[in-house]
């Protein structure tokens, strides 16, 4: 421990590494933009941080480099992603792994840390400053407060953005809270000793001694929450806590004198003895400076002096009587320490311009990154709206009218009478238009790629899974042979970690269903292709083949009666195919008005617009919704709108058409015309395999579609999967090696060399044969020890503290005059049990000679006597 009586953070360590070149690659890949437009800034941004990553003096220049570094990573924040291939690997401070860094690709880890030290700094410059006047006690608290206030921010508001399921030990939430009391109390204690060194009254450095005190106790309860926070320190911030509630009833007492409160004032001053006296307590294991000990015994001295003044005062003069504990009043507090941000932490973006403190911001031509994210929104968005709430939905309507022309066996029995021999000029249109699309080998190909894509999904999909059924296997058999009392960790399927065991658990069973389905789909789809591929092949054949497929009718004349029937139906069932060629324009007219729809000009300029206008605000892709809604409602809300009309139309040209064909088959009926079945049917089947394939070769898309957006789905998958697995595994090693160490009981302190076996005749015990144990014998253990003060003497590791001897016993057999080498060596004992006890008077109950009595403390000028 230092002899300072108060404490400072140190510094974390970091290793220099290039950032520019990293994010030079990371611009080149993900951005539009190229790096060379940014030489500058890439420049700029290595030399900030070189200067913040050596700033490790207390120095005043050093604030200004943390800060300026720190801004411009928030600003960052803004442009790129916090994972941008960058490996930031900083040492921890605090805690019992110093030498250990940890290592993370995270740009909100880097920015934490760098405020980590801007605190650290704070409260070196506090511990250097000189609080031997005022004016160095008001700059100390100040320095102490921004550290506290720095501490108070990384908790509040970067900690949350950290993303980081396991935060280091010294930059926890707890950790970052005890520091934060810690400094705080720190701040008011400099206040304290301001007041007194200003003479004030004693009732108000009551008060400022009392929240001393609080402050203490407020970092001591965050402090054993920490994994990070050393005994040292929990003892020290004990000790002050205790100190400062002795030095606030001091000082009451002492109002109370003068106030003429005597009973009251014993009573106070006998709390502030058994304050300081539990302070010192925290002493005891050389844990605490040698500075915060005199001032705890400096200040017993005084308050025990003027107890025993102020006792034999009452008794003799004034007989007040003297309150209980619980009688008297509770201090109040006078709080002057407050958690200060400074406002080039809290409100950086104030602090940016050609000729501000922290100069221009990098970066500025730089298309944010959540602009990028922005426009991704956007564009599935306005994907989505088009093709599901659009094109969808006339796509429906469309398949809706066919049903309804198949159902009345249309165009096929218009084209069976009005071209009674040959081919109609809407089927060999319909043929030529299959021949020159390959329609049989492109489908055979379409439904290929999907196979082909399905099962790479499913291979894929199944290695994360049997990845997460070899952990489940290895942990459940570990689990059989250590029990489930030692195998304390969570179940493979129970893990709540973030992707753990049961996330990923229950995505596999969602992917499943995903299979399920899609199989399902693809089922139908071949179903729907079988049922019309003979059919097919013969649009796709010569025109010879579809002339022998469609019979010629026998009449070859229209009847007169009829013509009127088949001209209305006509006239209806060319607003047919005119409304479906409209429609089929009008999608692919949407669809290209999607495609140019490039919102990136105009997103920038609104970015633009935000940064003005909120320029402390970072921009987030939440921030554009407005900006999406209206885009998106001035180009496509007309059409929207326009669906209700397309509906209304088709209705009307359905009634009409369906109403124009039952006048047509009336007619039939009446002048008997029956002759042209056959040949109607056949058209009617090569028109519906037509519109089959149209919409099977709509589905198959629809299928790579669907298997294409999956295997992102599974890769992500696996790769989770993998990470995961990989994390247990390591878990699972560490976990085993720490169940299969000897317990501590059994290990013990034995000699290098071998020892032969005792001899029948008692010797007297080495000190490490209070912690051996004999397989022999029961072992021979220390005396025990009652003393306080002795037992955290035993416990300190500390020079000054003596090492407890073990306390010989009297032999109690004959010892022979010859040494033999199975006797081991044993030094001359001091008296024991009241009868001296020396080698000589071993001697001579053994039948030897005795040379004299020797003193029970070992001299080391006479030598080592055998026997």
């Amino acid at each position: 421990m230092t002899t300072n009586n108060i404490l400072s953070l140190p510094f974390r360590k970091s290793v220099q590494l290039s950032l520019s070149s990293s994010l030079r690659q990371y611009i080149s890949k993900k951005y539009d933009q190229h790096p060379d437009m940014f030489r500058h800034d890439l420049e700029v941004i290595d030399s900030l941080r070189r200067d913040a990553v050596n700033t490790r003096e207390p120095h005043s220049t050093g604030i200004r480099k943390l800060q300026t570094y720190a801004a411009q990573l928030v600003w960052m924040s803004g442009k790129f992603p916090i994972d941008i291939g960058v490996d930031f690997t900083w040492y921890p401070a605090l805690g019992y792994h110093t030498e250990h860094p940890l290592v993370q690709n995270n740009l909100q880890y880097e920015l934490l840390n760098i405020l980590y030290n801007l605190a650290a700094l704070y409260s070196q410059l506090a511990i250097s400053s000189n609080r031997s006047d005022t004016k160095g006690l008001k700059t100390a608290a100040s320095f102490f407060s921004q550290a506290a206030g720095v501490l108070s921010h990384m908790k509040k508001e970067v900690l949350p953005e950290l993303r980081m399921a396991n935060p280091p030990d010294d930059m926890d939430e707890a950790t970052l809270e005890a520091l934060t009391q810690l400094f705080l109390a720190q701040s008011q204690e400099c206040f304290w000793q301001k007041a007194v060194m200003d003479q004030y009254k004693d009732a108000s450095i009551a008060k400022l001694a009392a929240r001393v005190s609080d402050l203490y106790n407020l970092a001591v309860e965050a402090a054993m929450q920490s994994e990070a926070i050393s005994s040292a320190w929990i003892h020290h911030m004990s000790a002050k806590h205790h100190h400062f509630a002795a030095a606030a009833q001091y000082r009451a007492a002492r109002d109370c004198l003068e106030k003429k409160r005597y009973g009251e004032e014993v009573a106070r001053l006998k709390d502030a003895v058994n304050c300081v006296t539990e302070g010192l307590k925290e002493c005891k294991g050389g844990y605490i400076s040698k500075a915060v000990v005199d001032d705890l015994h400096g200040l017993k001295k005084r308050v025990e002096e003027d107890l025993k003044r102020a006792e034999k005062d009452n008794d003799i003069i004034y007989l007040q009587i003297v309150p209980p504990k619980p009688e008297l009043k509770i201090l109040e507090r006078a709080n002057m320490a407050v958690a200060s941000v400074p406002s080039q932490v809290a409100k950086p973006y104030e602090y940016f311009g050609d000729h501000a403190e922290f100069g221009p911001a990098l970066f500025t031509k730089l298309v944010p990154f959540s602009v990028h994210v922005a426009v991704s929104i956007y564009e599935e968005r306005r994907d989505r709206l088009v093709n599901n709430n659009i094109i969808a939905e006339l796509e429906t309507m469309t398949d809706r009218l066919h049903e309804i022309l198949s159902s009345l066996n249309l165009p096929g029995s218009l084209q069976a009478l009005e071209k009674p021999l040959g081919l109609p000029s809407t089927l060999v249109q319909h043929a030529e238009e299959i021949r020159q699309a390959d329609a049989l080998n492109k489908l055979q190909r379409g439904f290929a790629d999907v196979e082909k894509l399905c099962a790479s999904d499913k291979a894929v999909f199944e290695e994360g899974k049997a990845l997460l059924a070899a952990e489940e296997e290895e942990d459940h058999a570990l689990r059989l042979k250590y029990g489930t009392q030692r195998w304390a960790r969570p179940e493979s399927r129970a893990d709540p970690s973030h992707d753990g065991g049961a996330k990923l658990w229950n995505q596999a069973g969602d992917i499943d269903g995903y299979f399920a389905s899609s199989t399902s789909s693809d089922a139908v789809v071949r179903e729907k292709f079988a049922a019309v591929k003979e059919t097919l092949a013969i649009l796709a054949g010569p025109d010879r083949g579809m002339m022998d497929y469609i019979p010629n009718s026998r009449r070859t004349e229209i009847p007169e009666l009829l013509k009127p029937a088949i001209g209305r139906l006509r006239g209806v069932y060319n607003d047919v195919l005119r409304l479906e060629s409209r429609r089929r324009k009008r999608i692919e007219s949407l669809r290209a008005r999607s495609r140019a729809d490039d919102i990136k000009g105009d997103i920038m300029a609104e970015a633009a617009r935000l940064e003005r206008t909120y320029p402390n605000t970072p921009i987030v892709p939440a921030h554009f919704e407005d900006f999406f809604d209206k885009r998106l409602d001035s180009l496509y809300e007309s059409e929207l709108e326009a669906l209700e009309k397309e509906q209304a139309d088709q209705e009307k040209i359905m009634s009409e058409i369906q109403r124009a064909n039952r006048d047509f088959e009336s007619q039939k009926k009446v002048i008997g015309e029956s002759g042209n079945r056959e040949r109607e049917k056949a058209l009617q089947r090569l028109d519906n395999a037509y519109y089959k394939y149209k919409e099977i070769v709509s589905n198959i898309e629809v299928g790579r579609k669907f298997y294409n957006d999956l295997s992102r789905i599974v890769e992500q998958f696996r790769n989770q999967a993998r990470s995961w697995v990989n994390e247990r595994r390591q878990e699972a090693r560490m976990l085993e090696d720490e169940l299969s160490m000897p317990p501590l009981a059994s290990l013990s302190m034995r000699s290098s060399q071998p020892q032969s076996p005792p001899p029948q005749a008692y010797q007297s015990p080495a000190p490490s044969s209070y912690y051996m144990q004999s397989p022999q014998r029961q072992p021979v253990r220390a005396p025990a020890v009652h003393s306080p003060h002795v037992e955290a003497q035993i416990q300190s590791w500390a020079d000054n503290v003596p090492q407890q001897q073990p306390k010989p016993m009297p032999p109690i057999a004959s010892m022979q005059g010859a040494w033999m080498p199975n006797m081991g060596i044993k030094f001359s004992e001091a008296g024991a049990g009241g009868s001296g006890g020396s080698p000589g008077q071993g001697q001579q109950q053994g039948g030897g000679s005795s040379s004299g009595p020797v003193r029970g403390t070992w001299d080391p000028n006479s030598g080592i006597r055998f026997g």
